[in-house]
């Protein structure tokens, strides 16, 4: 048996936004047919990386498909096109979600055989140049823009991940960073800038581990980052970073994360874990959805101020946690996501205590209505002691691998691989 106390007069803060995503379900003629379900699902965030498919469908979010000839004035109107990613904005705005705009380019899966736009721009001033127009155009309404009052900026994504998403020197890419940065927030001090979308630690956090040339590049250029832009006063709201594990792992990760922005002077600034999806190749199992739970509550509980599940495309398995790739339906893990937004909706979070440390809890409040969600990740099915309430009169919730937040009569048990929601 496993005891759940609910502490529902010590409150820790508020829920915070874990329950974001990458790429919203853009389909080949621009539909916004699917983004009912982000609304739905309460995503408070869709980060726009890879829009689209390869080279960001050569219409979407990236710098090239934006400002298409890089000879062109920098400051003519006429120069950009942003008519895809106008419509793009568009449709999330009418879903409300908040786009998390990465100022860069688009995944180059075959750039070990060649690349086209990964390389560092031939002008680095005139570059920073187009991404601070671009926030103008979005929040300040130039060029026939809008006034979306988008709240985060990432430059680049995964410099570090050679020769796919960059093949400068990371010198450069520190470079880059700092003259973006600096030109954004000096034009624009209301929004938070950041980077860089760094492709994982993997192991960093074992220090039993023997770290491979590869990890330890990564590391390395970590540090060096850091180290430029506090030698040059570059300005940095938040640090993103990627992970495709386990629970487990993912926690260690973040706490590894954490701790080394402290070192460096940084954990002042905010943590994204803006690219993760545990177990892609389980796609519609309930153990996919309670690892995801799993993972929404631990990172809540842990050091992430903004999660990003990669991503919520509807067609492009196994990077397609939310919708099934041939039907374009919601699956387990979209439910999961449902789940949580319960508890971000209630606001709150309450302290629990929970006896087992695979059973992974969260309960949070309005100050009226009341939740707790459940993942189990024990391997076996539990029995439940919830104490501190009176549930007497609540409303019971499953996502198994039969049911899809299904509702329950009032059970004293969990399922393995299960995602319990109670509210009262």
């Amino acid at each position: 048996m496993s005891k759940i106390l609910i502490n529902s007069d010590k409150t820790l803060g508020k829920i915070k936004p874990m329950h974001a995503g990458g790429q919203p379900p853009v389909t080949s003629n621009a539909d916004d047919c699917y983004f009912h379900y982000l609304t739905e699902a309460g995503i408070p965030y869709s980060r726009l990386h890879d829009v689209g498919g390869a080279f960001g469908a050569g219409k979407f979010v990236d710098i090239p498909n934006i400002f298409r000839d890089f000879n062109a004035d920098v400051d003519d109107p006429a120069s950009y096109d942003f008519t895809f990613t106008d419509l793009l904005l568009a449709q999330l705005h009418k879903a409300n979600v908040e786009p998390y705009f990465r100022l860069g380019v688009t995944i180059e899966c075959a750039g070990h055989i060649k690349n086209y736009w990964v390389g560092c721009p031939t002008d680095i001033n005139k570059w920073a140049s187009i991404c601070e127009h671009i926030v103008r155009h979005y929040n300040k309404g130039w060029a026939n823009g809008f006034f979306y009052g988008i709240t985060y900026w990432e430059i680049w994504g995964e410099p570090d991940n050679t020769p796919w998403l960059w093949t400068g020197t990371p010198e450069d890419y520190y470079r880059l960073y700092t003259a973006t940065a600096k030109l954004i927030k000096e034009n624009h001090p209301e929004v938070k800038v950041g980077g860089y979308g760094c492709c994982g630690f993997d192991n960093a956090w074992d220090s039993n581990a023997t770290l491979t040339p590869h990890i330890e590049y990564k590391i390395k250029f970590f540090r060096d980052f850091f180290k430029y832009i506090s030698e040059n006063n570059a300005p940095i709201n938040f640090f993103s970073w990627h992970c495709y594990k386990s629970t487990a792992e993912t926690v260690k990760e973040d706490e590894w994360v954490h701790s080394e922005l402290v070192k460096l002077g940084y954990g002042h600034i905010e943590s994204h874990l803006n690219e993760w999806d545990p177990f892609a190749e389980e796609l519609g199992t309930a153990h996919h959805s309670a690892e995801i739970a799993a993972t929404l509550i631990a990172m809540q509980n842990g050091y992430a101020d903004v999660c990003c599940i990669y991503d919520m495309r509807t067609a492009n398995a196994p990077y397609c946690p939310m919708f099934n790739p041939i039907t374009h339906k919601p699956i387990h893990g979209y439910y999961s996501f449902v789940a949580f937004n319960t508890l971000y909706q209630l606001g709150t979070q309450i302290e629990t205590e929970c006896s087992d440390e695979k059973l992974h809890v969260l309960a949070a409040t309005n100050g009226d209505k009341h939740a707790l969600m459940i993942s189990n990740l024990s391997g076996k099915k539990q029995i439940l002691d919830i104490e501190g309430v009176d549930l007497s009169h609540a409303r019971y919730h499953v996502i198994d691998q039969e049911r899809l937040l299904s509702w329950s009569p009032a059970v004293n048990y969990i399922e393995n691989n299960a995602v319990l929601l109670i509210e009262w």
